[in-house]
């Protein structure tokens, strides 16, 4: 079972769910081509809010939330170490809690994308070695975050947005 199938088994569908959305705005948005994994997860969970807790960026919303983040970090976060896309080498914003923790892919090189961020409520820099499907797994399965993380239903419920 792939990392996708394994992420739709724990999390089910939202209503509306594609498995291939549009991303090329997105793209020249950004300046980037997207890794597939990220518009594979996205066309599933992007521009819905996953159990009151986290929001995945889609078509919709990826777009505007990078180019907000960027000038923001450009500006100076103290804590978000890094440039965001569409600057030049960023990192892909890609969700937030409503905690305000911010979510980010880092590129690692070798078509290698893995997952960062700011955890708002401990005020520090986070950095993994999971790629987003399979970070997102071990989230909704409690095994990795489980320090800055809820604890999970046992169904999970969406607002698409």
């Amino acid at each position: 079972m792939s990392s996708l199938e394994r992420l739709r088994s724990l999390l089910g569908l939202p209503p509306g769910a594609a498995d291939e959305r549009d991303f090329s705005v997105v793209e020249a948005g950004l300046g980037i081509k997207l890794p597939q994994e990220v518009k594979g997860v996205c066309s599933l969970y992007g521009d819905v809010l996953i159990s009151d807790f986290i929001l995945v960026f889609g078509p919709k919303f990826m777009t505007e939330k990078g180019l907000w983040m960027s000038e923001f970090v450009r500006e100076g976060h103290p804590v978000i170490p890094k440039a965001v896309l569409p600057d030049p080498g960023g990192m892909l914003h890609w969700g937030h809690s409503v905690e305000g923790d911010k979510f980010f892919l880092e590129n690692r090189g070798g078509g290698k994308w893995t997952v960062s961020a700011f955890r708002r409520n401990l005020g520090d820099w986070y950095e993994s070695d999971e790629t987003l499907t399979d970070w997102l797994v071990g989230v909704f399965a409690g095994r990795d975050a489980e320090d800055w993380m809820p604890q999970w239903p046992t169904s999970h419920w969406f607002e698409v947005g």
